[in-house]
């Protein structure tokens, strides 16, 4: 069963924690945000499973700072670390 952790890829190489906060908090209350800057990959952990379901509906093949991302769930195994 998907979770509350968000893949996020292809992020422009100067995106940072603040950009990410920004874009998903529209999607609901935002848990942590993991990521290392100029990577072009981070993950967003929504507080539940409907905040994290309606953000990769609303933002995957988006564009964000340039970049068509992709937001996928995090619990798939090409995304889990």
């Amino acid at each position: 069963m998907p979770g509350r952790k968000i893949y996020i890829g292809n992020l422009y190489c100067l995106a940072d924690k603040e950009n990410l906060r920004k874009l998903f908090s529209e999607y609901g209350r935002i848990v942590s945000i993991d990521m290392i800057q100029g990577t072009g990959y981070g993950y967003v952990e929504m507080s539940n499973t409907a905040e994290a379901a309606a953000a990769i509906k609303g933002l995957d093949g988006q564009e964000f700072l340039e970049r068509m991302i992709k937001v996928k769930y995090a619990d798939h195994p090409v995304y889990m670390q």
